[in-house]
């Protein structure tokens, strides 16, 4: 018999997702770091994409499987938490190893052991965002689902703005250097990931051990579903055809309400992805005025030193990167908070689309804001001069602040209500597949599009991000919604 599912505090809800804050640390600071990182040990600028590749891989191999084994998993620590946890740990060791890879030269070239612990972060963060988006659907209501997602989004976004903006506050603030030559890491983006990995341990133990997830006679009973019949086909056992058969199933068979979704997050992610990885290099070309030929890595292994100033202009462009990156997180954050209210009022659509439009739009206004003229600047108690274009690519930062809120929040939303109780976690998963295979197949292309279409010139495959981010925005009108008792 079903039993109505209990509210929960809003310090409750906080909670369960107060974790996600040090993971989006610590992802925050690869996103805008990794291909600075990898461009100092050696990798060709115009091969990043191909690089970063390891990311959405480790998603598509490892989320899904901590899907369907957290569905399955009850034990001391809960259904989600173990898996978290575990996460955590692996993360914060690929964290603090990734930055002395120069130290591992005797055993593997830098870049090499570099894309290792890229690929080990991955895989570990992976295994955190899953449970967490499963925790919120398991712990929170349907009639706080907006809230619960909203809230994850914002804590995800203050972790964002705090790991975006660190290496710039160690470099200005407390003075660490932020230049490296070839070979080397910079020391203020060391210390970034060793901050970076304490934050990420604490905030998820925190989630650990004040979230009490519940048992799974409970958990069934408030989803209207028999406990025991769902525990003997736990424990039935099967073999590995048996159980790859299902799941192709699960996938030919996903809610209509995926399916939709699917072709939304192909565009968006796509987009995403493009300036993860790009950014630094078109505004360092595009405002900084640095030529491209200084990214062309059999031009520079053709000389012994890289000129100085073009290494301060890349160092003091990588920082930037961190400050427009910590902007849209905070705009996120802030428009996080009236997410859930403008959702149940004007619709998860109408929100979705019209936060997808104006992301869109913004990547598209990087191309008018080339002004090389250095202004000096005040930030966080220290003064940087920079070129004034920089200072305008602040604005852009609200509308893609704007729609990465609602791509991490109202996705989920539209999405947790189709899905069967005793197949969330797996459905979430396969739903990861969505943001993987966009971001794998962009890995693949955006670099041959940089180098073929683009001539090497970045910011032209930043106005393509935005492009693809309209539409997204127009596909949101073609997702159909369906509630859990509608699911089948």
């Amino acid at each position: 018999m079903s039993q109505q599912q209990p509210r929960l505090s809003f310090w409750q809800i906080w909670n369960v997702s107060f974790g996600f804050l040090g993971v989006q640390f610590g992802f925050a600071l690869q996103n805008a770091n990794v291909s600075r990182i990898l461009s100092d040990l050696g990798a060709d600028p115009h091969q990043l994409s191909f690089f970063w590749i390891v990311a959405p891989l480790m998603g598509l191999i490892v989320q899904p499987f901590v899907g369907a084994a957290s569905d399955r998993t009850w034990n001391r620590m809960g259904r989600r938490t173990p898996f978290i946890f575990a996460g955590a740990i692996a993360a914060a060791l690929g964290m603090f190893l990734m930055p002395n890879a120069p130290l591992f030269v005797a055993f593997v070239a830098p870049m090499i052991f570099g894309v290792m612990m890229l690929a080990l972060m991955d895989a570990s963060f992976n295994v955190c965002f899953q449970p967490f988006r499963a925790l919120v659907s398991d712990m929170v209501p349907a009639s706080q689902r907006n809230v619960g997602y909203s809230v994850q989004a914002l804590l995800i976004n203050i972790g964002a703005v705090v790991g975006s903006l660190l290496p710039f506050l160690l470099t200005n603030v407390i003075g660490l250097d932020n230049t490296a030559q070839q070979g080397q890491v910079a020391q203020s983006v060391m210390w970034a990931f060793y901050i970076g990995a304490t934050v990420l341990l604490g905030s998820v133990l925190w989630t650990v051990f004040r979230t009490k997830e519940y048992p799974p006679e409970q958990y069934y009973a408030y989803n209207g579903m028999d406990a025991d019949e769902v525990a003997k086909q736990i424990a039935e056992k099967k073999s590995i055809g048996e159980r790859l058969g299902n799941f192709f199933s699960l996938v030919i068979h996903m809610p209509k309400t995926m399916k939709g979704l699917a072709v939304t997050q192909f565009f968006s992610w796509f987009s995403l992805f493009i300036m993860w990885v790009y950014t630094t290099n078109a505004i360092t070309q595009h405002i900084w005025g640095v030529d491209k030929k200084w990214f062309d890595q059999a031009y520079l292994s053709s000389l012994d030193t890289i000129p100085l100033d073009i290494v301060a202009a890349k160092g003091a462009a990588g920082d930037w990167v961190g400050i427009i990156f910590a902007a849209y997180s905070l705009f996120a954050a802030i428009f996080s908070i009236f997410l859930a209210k403008l959702a149940d009022k004007l619709g998860r659509k109408l929100v979705y689309s019209c936060s997808l439009a104006l992301g869109g739009i913004s990547y598209i206004s990087f191309l008018f804001f080339q002004d090389l003229t250095p202004t000096d600047v005040n930030l966080f108690i220290t003064q940087v001069t920079v070129p004034m274009g920089a200072l305008y690519l602040l604005i852009p930062m609200i509308g893609i602040g704007i729609s990465w809120a609602a791509i991490l929040a109202m996705p989920y939303a539209m999405l947790a209500g189709s899905l069967p109780a005793d197949k969330t976690g797996i459905y979430m998963g396969i739903f990861n597949f969505t943001i993987a295979a966009p971001q794998i197949i962009s890995a693949l292309t955006a670099g041959l599009i940089l180098k073929y279409a683009f001539d090497n010139v970045a910011i032209n495959i930043i106005v393509l991000a935005g492009v693809l981010m309209l539409c997204a925005a127009i596909s949101v009108f073609f997702v159909k919604e369906v509630e859990r008792q509608q699911a089948t």
